[in-house]
């Protein structure tokens, strides 16, 4: 499979002599880039070692410099590390960064053999058609070819076609001994736009829905996914979705949005612990409501137009999602919402005592008239003055 191929031939080289020292992980696909991680894991991180050889380390947090001597330093403790560094966008903000290129190319004419360096670039988006590519995003990544690209092996993390993604549907099911129809397939990778990390959600769920119920194996299962198991579970879930939520917070019903939200975590196998994926669905759905308000789309004939291909909705939340961004007046309403939403992310990510409290207070936020909630800060202040 074409949207496949350049992290299969990634996992293929890290299991052999010929690991490079370092990997770009390019493209902000996160069902590729939790591939390319678990393979990582699986050859090179014994699981009793992890403690001592895995490194996750943040640019934002650590320099380049601390990162590539303690990649140099041979561990004690275990006889290979694996080094993931994200926010590599910090390498090329903010000056020239002379001494630390200088460092990376020095680290890597003379690099460790007990050590691989993987560079996340999360901050890019690689389109299915590279010529479709963001002018920024192509700068960006040109310059990054250009700096890492002779001592690393660049992996791109690029959106899934949709072809390939009901290839991997089907694939996927006989690998498991299911059998999932063609039209079944079609019908899911539609259903959720070729969003691979909800289609590999949906997925397990098909899968448990037609084997034998836990405790019941006596039963016969069916191992066999048709459109109709397809239109049951995950076009009727769509009642539950996210869409629900957004439709709440645009009306600012704030009393609607916080049992929407209460019944989407009932509803999520994980949870509370869910929260992230609740968050970067959120995220998205209100990225794309802000192109939709400022591209001035009024049917869902030019949406598509304007959303590229693994950025869509799904096709039944396409009226939607156009009337809940007209509630909007301003592009700054649009920009607060996601800037909230990034700050509940940072606040989640930061393991707080409580989820719940995290996600209850940015619906509310969310739910919120900025106008009327600057007017209500202002009252306070001069009533304290």
């Amino acid at each position: 499979m074409k949207s496949f191929a350049s992290v299969e031939r990634f996992l293929a080289e890290i299991a052999t002599p010929s690991l490079r020292p370092g990997y770009v992980l390019a493209g902000d696909e996160i069902f590729l880039y939790d591939r390319c991680r678990k393979g990582v894991l699986e050859a090179l991180v014994p699981g009793d070692m992890r403690d001592f050889c895995l490194h996750d380390l943040d640019l934002a947090e650590i320099s380049i410099f601390e990162i590539l001597d303690r990649a140099q330093t041979p561990s004690l403790m275990a006889p290979f590390q694996v080094i993931f560094v994200r926010g590599l966008k910090n390498l090329y903000t903010r000056g020239a960064k002379k001494d630390e290129f200088a460092s990376i190319d020095a680290y890597f004419r003379s690099p460790n053999p007990q050590a691989v360096v993987i560079f996340v670039a999360d901050h890019l988006r690689i389109p299915t058609d590279l010529r479709k590519m963001d002018m920024q995003d192509k700068d960006r990544f040109e310059r990054i070819r250009e700096t890492l690209g002779d001592w690393c092996g660049m992996v791109e993390l690029a959106r899934v076609e949709e072809s390939d993604a009901i290839r991997w549907v089907t694939e996927s099911a006989i690998a498991r001994g299911v059998k999932f129809d063609a039209d079944a397939a079609r019908q899911l990778v539609d259903a959720l736009g070729a969003d691979m990390m909800l289609i590999a959600s949906e997925f397990e769920k098909l899968l448990l829905y037609v084997s034998a119920p836990a405790g019941q194996e006596d039963q016969i299962a069916r191992n066999h996914v048709t459109l109709g198991d397809v239109e049951t579970m995950v076009l009727a879930a769509k009642q539950r979705s996210l869409y629900e939520l957004t439709d709440a917070i645009s009306q600012h019903d704030r009393t609607r949005a916080l049992a929407l939200l209460h019944g989407l975590l009932n509803a999520s196998d994980g949870g509370e612990d869910a929260a992230i994926g609740h968050l970067y669905m959120l995220a998205r759905t209100f990225r794309q409501m802000l192109i939709i308000s400022e591209k001035n789309v009024r049917d869902s004939r030019a949406i598509w137009q304007v959303l590229w291909q693994g950025f869509r909705m799904p096709p039944f939340a396409a009226e939607d999602l156009i009337r809940q961004a007209r509630r909007y007046k301003s592009r700054r309403e649009l920009t607060r919402a996601i800037r909230l939403v990034a700050k509940a992310d940072l606040e989640l990510r930061s393991s707080p005592a409580n989820k719940l409290l995290v996600l209850e207070r940015l619906v509310l936020d969310l739910a919120t008239e900025p106008v009327a909630m600057h007017e209500s800060i202002s009252q306070q202040f001069a009533m304290e003055l």
